[in-house]
């Protein structure tokens, strides 16, 4: 397994982008200000988009596995690669998410805290419906880390 940090054409990666974050224009609003990693293992497995917030907060903005790569640890492996790359840099990683059945398990396995919620950023913010597992997703919940 091998994670590399991509700092070109990052729009290449757009189709496994889109898995995580369904909204194109969505995605260009943090893409190239974020620091973007692939994981490889043979092939390309997954990405992240991490962006800076503050001085002690950086976001994980986006992280995405290929459907049929999902639930091989993939994902996990990045996350634990992003918290060590930026533990130095900062006090705190958070991560804003629908309020799915999915999603918010997987980052609290990975030792992220239901922090706070942003009331109807999803139906405000997308030009049609989010679903995951069947529920749509109306708020966006935002989970933290102490780094």
């Amino acid at each position: 397994m091998e994670i590399r940090k991509i700092s070109s054409n990052k729009k290449e990666f757009l189709d496994l982008l889109l898995l995580a974050d369904e909204q194109e224009d969505m995605i260009d609003r943090y893409l190239e200000d974020g620091e973007m990693f692939a994981l490889y293992d043979c092939d390309l497995k997954s990405v992240c988009v991490v962006v800076q917030v503050d001085a002690a907060t950086y976001e994980l903005k986006n992280l995405a596995t290929y459907e049929k790569y999902q639930g091989r640890g993939y994902g996990k492996a990045l996350v634990k690669y992003i918290l060590q790359y930026y533990q130095d840099r900062c006090n705190t990683m958070i991560v804003g998410t629908g309020e799915s059945p999915l999603t918010i398990p997987f980052y609290e396995r990975c030792g992220f805290r239901i922090s706070h919620r942003v009331k109807n950023f999803f139906t405000d913010n997308y030009d049609h419906p989010i679903f995951e597992a069947g529920k749509q997703l109306v708020d966006m919940i935002y989970l933290k880390k102490d780094l």
